[in-house]
């Protein structure tokens, strides 16, 4: 029961972010001045790399995780559900301002308040969480690091770009915003 929670959550979190896609591909043709440097193609080709290496090896090899088969799948459960509010409650904050390309509109703003009150990056903590729990029910360390060190290489990137656009965009705002706020952790980084 508890894998098949787990697939309906998983692929439901898939499908919602290839809508995000295809809203997005929407919102381009309405003016938004990209700023992507290509970190959404990279983004996108190390997460499904990763993620299809990660899988058929966390499938492939024996489980070398230590615990109950059945603790270590509650535990990745309970860690993906949070990572879906994370992602999601980052994404409903944002509103229209939400796109997955690296774009500013001219009625935007920084948004500081919720979770973007402690940390500038949200949705893409939730988005490490939801790997970090996909990483984890392959109960397998070597999926792990195949899921989480490429794709946390290729956010860094991304977020990198992010930021140089929107201390372009917002300038004085969004300097000191960055400067009483954190990237993707609370109070560490």
């Amino acid at each position: 029961m508890m894998h098949t929670i787990w697939l309906v959550l998983f692929y439901t979190w898939c499908a919602s972010e290839i809508l995000l896609v295809i809203r997005s591909r929407a919102q381009k043709k309405t003016g938004h001045q990209l700023r992507d440097r290509g970190s959404l193609a990279i983004l996108w080709a190390t997460i499904s790399i990763s993620m299809f290496i990660g899988i058929f090896v966390g499938e492939s090899l024996p489980h070398n995780i230590p615990g109950a088969q059945h603790t270590l799948r509650a535990i990745a459960l309970a860690i993906l559900i949070l990572g879906i509010i994370i992602r999601w409650g980052a994404i409903i904050k944002m509103g229209r301002a939400f796109s997955i390309n690296v774009a500013l509109h001219k009625d935007q703003h920084v948004i500081q308040s919720g979770l973007f009150h402690f940390i500038r990056h949200p949705s893409y903590l939730g988005m490490l969480i939801i790997f970090f729990a996909t990483a984890l029910n392959e109960r397998n360390y070597y999926s792990i690091a195949i899921i989480l060190i490429p794709i946390i290489v290729a956010l860094l990137y991304r977020i990198h770009v992010e930021e140089l656009a929107l201390r372009e965009g917002f300038g004085a705002e969004y300097i000191e915003y960055s400067k009483r706020t954190k990237r993707l952790i609370p109070f560490i980084y």
